[in-house]
């Protein structure tokens, strides 16, 4: 028998094979390659006009749609003479933009994050943090300030989510491919060789390549050790957000800080102030401490305050168990050869990320952030008021309300948020120069006198275009997981443009309240199937993999979502991405947020709602709690009535089906025989004219500099001059007040020559002089002597009520009186003491140099 068949297996080779593009057409390269282009919906239009189905599939990627041009695309391209010209138009904006001298009348700064959120197609970010990074970033290139920030490129990133058809979140983390994406790799001179950055951990080194994303005119440099030269071990340091175990979080907090530090070394760069966005990049103070010492020969402390000086730590998180605390053999593995370098002791070392030094707690990266940080602030006045209770530990002596820590309220970068049709809009009736005004309320106000048929469509236009979004993207792949096609085509079909649209996206974590509104479930199917007033809801988010309550969350809301009578009118979309988000913030018509106050840090959510005339209902919590104006939206109020949580979740949730069924649904049905309502318009306008204006993120970025960057900057410079003679001034001052702070003696306490003690009762206007006499000893410092007052608050605690400051009257050599004639203005219980503090011209605050004597009256 003659054998017919044999074939050995064949041996494949893998071919890439992608678009040569034209000379002609290599300005759409450069362009892809800066993500000015995420921005401005110009460049948007004429990357999705060279290829509509390419720039869909690429879910907008212009790096990967240039990569996928047919040589019939080109053709198609370089013969169409409009679209040529639009690219020199656009080409010719950009580099109007890119070509404008940097502002350098303001500081420079170093901006440190573990994530970046600007642009779904580069997968280095989770959540808000990121996102308000990546804005932050956009806007640094806006102001023209001179930035350059420092990341990590995720091999994977953060996940892709999907549901299983019981409503189980899964998670997939899909390998980025870095040719795909608008980055560049940073080469030697040659050009030709990999620059590799080598950093020294403990015992061995970690090698990184790095990569340069163009963001606008600002640069960003990511660092990824997904690289043959490191072993599997450390090639998995960048390859997932916030992954892995506690040991693989330290080494990318020791790769971000530490590595960041020594990369701009390397390349050169050096800025004026330092900022750390959350405490993850906490470590870029011990390499710039480390550069001090062993690059300059300063001392520990003498570098200690030239780098507090030039660095300001951002808060991001209002709980003490959502900041990263390493155990010390942890610390010691990776950090314990550095104290030695550093001059100090390894207690000395810890005790920098200790609430109370000399105990066995855990490192805090925050509490080592704020001690080698002159100043630091958190993202909202709610969170700043949060953050100064939380800290209140790390300063003992001072009042929460006392403490240095401050705030900016975040905010976003209208140019990515607002939709085009928006930015037409505002162009149009706000001025050209609009861009430049928007923080300006009077500029806002002119949307005031906009025909209110003209805000209503452009309004409708973006809701039509998220329907048609979700009909599209999500159709057909829930057609497929689907064993009820029929109940899906309802669904899609069901989407009703008319109907009052409320959206729900975050992230998934417990407090978030995305449960709140399902409490009463009867009282729901009343409002969402009212045949004359329509109102349906979309959620979306994702939980983290760990998070097992967020998880369940999700299936929660997609079980009652399947419910007959909630079948269409609650609807959850998954895969909650910055692509998604921007058509569906712009989209609804109102923007749900039920966080568990206090707990919202800021949110930024909402400000991009506003951005689009999308009305807030949201508990007065974060940004909101300042943010809210009667006429322009809906709260909840910031008081608790229950300490109960459930009974809280019941009493909002009440709140809410309220303000739906006897207000905003009311209000968004009477039409009075028009197509809309004029009431909710005007509230629309209202929102515009008085919320918006105040949470962009070039409010933000004036902020940041006229509160904290322009001041670090001046005391960084004053410490630095003359060969850090200030600094060195300091470093004695506070060495001689600790060597003879102890020494410092109560002579004696009286009140009009009288001991103070007796009963303690004052009048309201009555006066007294009090005196109090000192001996310094051998201390030589100024002091300040202050009568403080406190009064405990509803919940028990201590609250400063006010602090007067007595004069120094006599001073014979080391003997020191203070005086002080005291009017009792307010009536009430008091604590009542005195407190004792050195204090220094250059002290930038009390909190600088923490050292506190409390005196007692009686």
């Amino acid at each position: 028998m003659i054998a017919s068949k044999r074939a050995n297996d064949p041996v494949w080779t893998s071919i890439y094979a992608y678009a040569q593009l034209p000379a002609e057409l290599a300005r759409l390269e450069e362009l892809a390659h800066n993500l000015w282009w995420v921005w401005n919906p110009r460049a948007h239009r004429l990357y999705k006009a060279l290829s509509p189905e390419l720039w869909e599939s690429t879910e907008g990627n212009p790096v990967m749609l240039l990569r996928q041009l047919s040589s019939e695309d080109i053709q198609r391209i370089t013969s169409d003479a409009a679209l040529m010209a639009e690219l020199e138009a656009v080409y010719a904006d950009y580099k109007a933009y890119i070509d404008e001298p940097a502002d350098t009348e303001r500081p420079s700064v170093a901006y440190f994050s573990m994530e970046y959120g600007l642009t779904n197609v580069l997968k280095i970010y989770s959540g808000g943090l990121g996102v308000l990074a990546g804005d932050y970033l956009k806007e640094a290139s806006d102001s023209n300030v001179r930035m350059t920030a420092v990341g990590f490129l995720y091999r994977y990133g953060y996940f892709t989510q999907t549901l299983s058809p019981e409503g189980q979140q899964q998670a997939t983390y899909e390998a980025q491919d870095f040719a795909q994406l608008p980055i560049e790799q940073v080469f030697q001179q040659d050009g030709q060789t990999p620059f590799v950055l080598e950093v020294p951990y403990s015992n061995h080194t970690v090698y990184c390549h790095v990569w340069k994303v163009k963001v606008g005119r600002i640069s960003l440099y990511l660092l990824d050790t997904d690289i043959a030269q490191n072993s599997e071990w450390d090639r998995s340091i960048t390859h997932q957000l916030y992954g892995g175990d506690w040991e693989n979080r330290m080494k990318q907090e020791y790769l971000l800080g530490m590595g960041g530090v020594q990369l701009l070394t390397k390349l050169g760069i050096k800025k004026d102030v330092y900022h750390m966005n959350e405490g993850h990049a906490a470590f870029m103070n011990a390499q710039r401490l480390l550069d001090y010492v062993e690059g300059e020969g300063r001392s520990f402390d003498e570098a200690l305050e030239l780098v507090r000086a030039s660095s300001l730590y951002t808060v991001h998180t209002p709980v003490p168990a959502g900041h990263d605390y390493f155990a010390e053999d942890l610390l010691g593995k990776y950090l314990g050869h550095l104290p030695q370098r550093l001059g100090i002791s390894w207690g000395e070392f810890v005790d920098l990320g200790r609430e109370h030094p000399g105990s066995d707690e855990k490192f805090s990266m925050s509490v080592f952030a704020l001690n080698t940080c002159q100043e630091a602030n958190g993202v909202s006045l709610l969170h700043g008021r949060v953050s100064q209770q939380m800290f209140a530990p790390v300063w003992r002596g001072f009042f929460p309300e006392e403490l240095h820590v401050g705030y900016v309220t975040n905010g976003v970068h209208l140019p990515t948020w607002a939709a085009p049709e928006w930015q037409a809009f505002y162009r149009k009736h706000l001025g050209e120069d609009f861009i430049k005004q928007q923080t300006s309320e009077e500029t806002w106000s002119r949307v005031q006198s906009v025909p209110s048929e003209e805000l209503w469509d452009t309004h409708l236009t973006i809701k039509h275009r998220l329907i048609e979004h979700i009909r599209t993207f999500y159709g057909e792949k829930w057609l497929r997981g689907s064993a009820a096609p029929e109940t899906t085509m309802s669904v899609l079909e069901g989407i009703n443009p008319n109907a009052l649209l409320i959206g729900f996206g975050r992230r998934f974590a417990t407090y978030k309240r995305a449960h709140l509104l399902f409490t009463d479930l009867e009282r729901l199917e009343r409002i969402v199937n009212n045949p004359k007033y329509p109102v349906q809801f979309l959620f979306t988010g994702k939980a983290h993999p760990a998070d097992g309550g967020g998880q369940g969350l999700i299936k929660y809301i997609l079980e009652i979502s399947r419910r007959p009578e909630f079948v269409g009118k609650i609807i959850f979309l998954e895969n909650y991405d910055m692509r998604l988000a921007s058509k569906l913030i712009a989209g609804v018509d109102i923007w749900l947020n039920t966080p568990t106050r206090p707990l919202e840090a800021s949110g930024t959510s909402g400000e991009k709602a506003e951005m689009n005339g999308v009305l807030n209902l949201s508990v007065l919590d974060g940004w909101w709690y300042e943010g809210y104006r009667e006429g322009a939206g809906w709260a909840l109020t910031d008081k608790r009535t229950f300490t109960d949580q459930s009974l809280q979740d019941k009493l909002d949730a009440t709140t809410i089906y309220d303000l739906l069924e006897k207000e905003i649904v009311p209000l968004y049905f009477n039409r009075e025989g028009k197509a809309f309502s004029e009431g909710w318009v005007q509230t629309m306008k209202n929102s515009m004219n008085y919320i918006a204006p105040h949470y962009t993120m070039r409010r933000m970025m004036d902020d940041y500099f006229d509160r904290f960057y322009c001041k670090l900057a001046a005391r960084s410079a004053r410490l630095h001059a003359d060969n850090n003679a200030i600094a060195r001034e300091l470093v004695d001052w506070k060495h001689g007040v600790l060597a003879h702070w102890d020494g410092l003696q109560v002579v004696s306490v009286s009140n009009d020559g009288h001991s103070i003690g007796s009963s303690g009762q004052r009048h309201t206007g009555s006066t007294e002089t009090i005196q109090l006499v000192l001996d310094k000893g051998a201390l030589s410092c100024d002091l300040l002597v202050e009568l403080v007052d406190a009064a405990e608050d509803d919940k028990g605690q201590l609250k400063l009520v006010e602090k007067t400051p007595l004069r120094l009257i006599d001073s014979t050599g080391s003997r020191c009186t203070y005086e002080l004639n005291f009017v009792q203005s307010k009536p009430g219980h008091f604590k009542r003491a005195l407190r004792i503090l050195p204090t220094h011209p250059e002290l930038p605050h009390q909190m600088d140099f923490a050292l506190v004597r409390w005196v007692a009256l009686g």
